[in-house]
């Protein structure tokens, strides 16, 4: 067998692999469900009760954006904030109060300081256990909205979640709000992160309670108070660092509960995240924290990962090259087709994120990109390094 043959096989394979995506993925790329950030008006006589509990370590710089659109909701019903000090030591609490004090809010807004880390915790969990077990002490929410520090809410954001809950009757609705994308690099990844995130949980698998598929995006998640304690609270997923999809199973796949509990994963336009991502380093830095845990730590998944990227995304490009240089014009158009097809698939994320379609056409060095971020996730793990975030480096287990 020549060479051009035994090529032609592997970027038609890939080719062959695309057009799968496309039809049998549950329809990842089309970048949707979004949330409506306008909702069809509820007929609720009595608007239930809702909680925000929001784990914050060392987010001075933030909240004066994140917090004052929460405290400014438009939600009709019983809404308070707990925010969760987690050890700051930048003046979190205190620039909180502030805030409150200055919208006129100050009852509004309570602020509780955690006790230190246990083991077997990680720091936002037990953050957000506490938050939730103060609470439940006190007063019973028909809701809690987990939401992170630095998270912009749009004004009717809260309306919205509600609304599609009780429209739907959904135990969990969750956010993948719009990040952060301004920087170079922010540009050039960002986009991707997304895209591969909807490619490995389809978001139409994950809203049918049929489908044992579950995931949700931990920036912004409103859970029902019951659905959350049938599956065990926070304690359930204390351990893990992939926890807004650790949650998401457990509420979904609680145990007798038959069928599946009804969870909705979606899209934001009007939410927004505050983390910047200035630099290569920082964003190799958030995606090497958990892929190797994505991956179960298993060196099998890890080889078969690495070659499928390999195979779906940079196999394409460089079949287009081998062609032209060879001559061989069953080569040039496989991987030119199969490089178009990819294009298409990313370019509803792109448009999201109001990006340039050119941008689209730079997936398979991105996939490159994020295909070396998993391999020294692999090797900080192997290295007993585990996860590290907000100065705190949790071991490998």
């Amino acid at each position: 067998m020549s060479v051009a043959t035994l090529w032609l096989g592997i970027s038609s394979l890939s080719g062959l692999i695309w057009v799968g995506l496309l039809l049998f993925r549950g329809q990842f790329w089309r970048a949707n469900p979004v949330l409506d950030p306008t909702p069809p008006p509820l007929d609720q006589q009595e608007w239930p009760s809702v909680c925000a509990i929001v784990p914050a370590r060392n987010e001075a710089e933030v909240l004066p954006v994140s917090l004052r659109s929460l405290l400014q909701q438009t939600y009709p019903g019983p809404f308070n904030v707990l925010l969760i000090d987690d050890q700051s030591t930048d003046g979190t609490g205190e620039i909180a109060q502030q805030i409150a004090a200055e919208l006129d809010q100050p009852s509004q807004l309570q602020i509780l300081q955690t006790t230190p880390l246990p083991p077997g915790w990680s720091g936002k969990l037990w953050a957000m256990h506490q938050g939730i077990e103060t609470v439940l002490a006190e007063s019973a929410p028909t809701y809690f909205l987990l939401t992170d520090a630095d998270i912009q809410h749009g004004l009717n954001s809260l309306l919205c979640l509600v609304t599609k809950a009780e429209q739907e009757r959904r135990d969990m609705v969750s956010l993948m709000v719009l990040l952060r994308c301004q920087s170079l690099w922010e540009r050039l990844l960002i986009p991707a992160f997304v895209f591969f995130f909807q490619k490995l949980y389809p978001f139409s698998w994950v809203n049918q309670p049929q489908n044992q598929m579950a995931a949700a995006a931990g920036g912004c998640i409103l859970v029902r108070r019951d659905a959350l304690i049938a599956a065990g609270g926070i304690a359930a997923i204390r351990e893990a660092l992939i926890d807004d999809c650790a949650l998401a199973a457990a509420i979904k796949l609680t145990p007798n509960s038959q069928p599946n509990r009804n969870i909705w994963l979606g899209l934001s336009t009007s939410t927004h995240s505050l983390r910047s991502y200035n630099t290569l380093d920082s964003i190799w830095s958030m995606v090497a924290r958990t892929a190797f845990t994505q991956l179960h730590y298993s060196i099998v998944l890890l080889i078969g990962t690495v070659l499928g990227m390999l195979l779906v995304y940079l196999v394409p490009p460089f079949s287009l090259l081998l062609g032209v240089v060879l001559g061989n014009i069953s080569i040039t158009l496989v991987g030119l087709v199969t490089w178009v097809l990819m294009t298409m698939a990313y370019l509803p994320t792109i448009r999201l994120y109001q990006r340039s379609p050119l941008w689209a056409v730079s997936l398979p060095v991105i996939a490159l990109l994020y295909n070396l971020m998993t391999l020294d996730s692999a090797r900080q793990y192997w290295q007993g390094q585990g996860g590290a975030w907000k100065g705190r480096v949790y071991p490998a287990r």
